[in-house]
């Protein structure tokens, strides 16, 4: 606002002129006229039209029925920006916090904060001065998690290409006249009794489950996956020594067809090597081993039974007793050996350390 003094006692409040061209005017006028236009606009280029023709602040508030300091604002605003000045509000609130986006990666990916293993985004937001939704939008903009760990492990075995396409061939060509059977222990199963009664699922709630429990022994399951068919051969038994092994080996020999030569895939754990064990097989030459590389079970496909198995009914499953346990697991096999279906290899012998199998 500008002052012109008339006397040196007093002065008056004069609001500065505004000059328009024919081009100004006439967008003005447009604005103001339209229909299209929102309403603030249009008011607001009523109020530089008036201040044009030389009204003041305040005859202009009293005709269109508004603030005095409203007209003033957007007539200042009009003569600092012309139209752009009035045809959006200013920003409310604090500027954006500008972030260094390369010392945030830097700092997520090579160094960790202090008296921890990783990275929140807050302790990210308190060291960069920004919120916690601009770091995660960032992480997620990059690609990081650092709340996230894959677990790996990589296998030390000199032969492991030889035995993963060994195992692979028998997956993805069968030999002629021979049983391809995935072999494997899954041990120390639990007979777990919830310590309280569940509710059951209902509309609207998820059924419960006390997250302590009760162990009431254990048993283990060995089992024998025909991969051509799916079918299972499942025995429970106490323990898992090579007397156990040998007694499978004995069950499998019986439910197999005798004319057929098996070949069973099994990891390299101490009870398939057993001298026993290794004797008995002497005298059962249509028994051919394959064993997995070190570190590398998940090749055998009866693994992914076991996570089958493990998911469908033990996990969730409330057992007072092991024969009750072992009852389960029998009834599971059979019924999966009604309608059995053969797990599909689809990864490549080539690609190290890829799971392929799929129902």
């Amino acid at each position: 606002m500008l002052y012109y003094g008339l006397h040196w006692r007093e002065q008056v409040r004069v609001a500065p002129a505004i000059e328009l061209t024919d081009e100004q005017h006439g967008e003005l006028m447009r604005l103001a006229r339209s229909k299209r236009t929102s309403v603030r606009l249009a008011q607001r280029a009523q109020i530089v039209l008036l201040a044009a023709q030389g009204q003041q602040n305040k005859d202009i508030a009293e005709q269109l029925g508004i603030g005095r300091v409203q007209v003033a604002r957007w007539r200042e605003r009009y003569l600092k920006s012309g139209l752009e000045g009035i045809e959006r509000d200013l920003p409310r609130g604090a500027p954006p916090a500008k972030v260094d986006v390369a010392r945030l990666v830097e700092l997520t990916t090579q160094t960790t904060p202090e008296a921890a293993t990783h990275w929140s985004t807050r302790k990210m937001g308190e060291v960069l001065g920004v919120s916690s939704s601009t770091v995660m939008r960032h992480w997620q903009a990059h690609g990081l998690k650092p709340h996230l760990v894959h677990g790996f492990k990589v296998s030390r075995d000199p032969k492991f290409v030889e035995k993963l396409e060994d195992i692979v061939g028998l997956y993805m060509s069968p030999p002629e006249h021979a049983l391809v059977l995935c072999c494997d222990e899954k041990s120390q199963v639990q007979a777990l009794d919830r310590t309280q009664p569940g509710l059951p699922l209902k509309k609207g709630r998820a059924a419960t489950m006390t997250h302590d429990y009760k162990r009431n022994g254990t048993t283990t399951l060995f089992a024998a996956l025909n991969v051509l068919d799916g079918q299972v051969i499942g025995q429970c038994q106490k323990r898992h020594t090579h007397v156990e092994w040998l007694k499978f080996l004995r069950q499998i020999d019986r439910e197999t067809p005798k004319d057929k030569a098996l070949h069973l895939i099994a990891d390299n754990y101490a009870t398939h090597k057993h001298p026993k064990v290794r004797a008995w097989l002497v005298k059962h030459p249509r028994f051919h081993m394959h064993f997995t590389p070190t570190s590398a079970s998940w090749l055998n496909m009866v693994e992914r039974f076991f996570r089958d198995i493990t998911t469908e009914r033990l996990r969730r499953g409330v057992f007072t007793s092991v024969p009750e346990l072992v009852v389960a697991i029998d009834e599971y096999v059979a019924h999966h050996n009604i309608n059995p279906k053969p797990f599909i290899w689809s990864a490549p012998g080539d690609r190290q350390g890829v799971r392929g199998a799929s129902p």
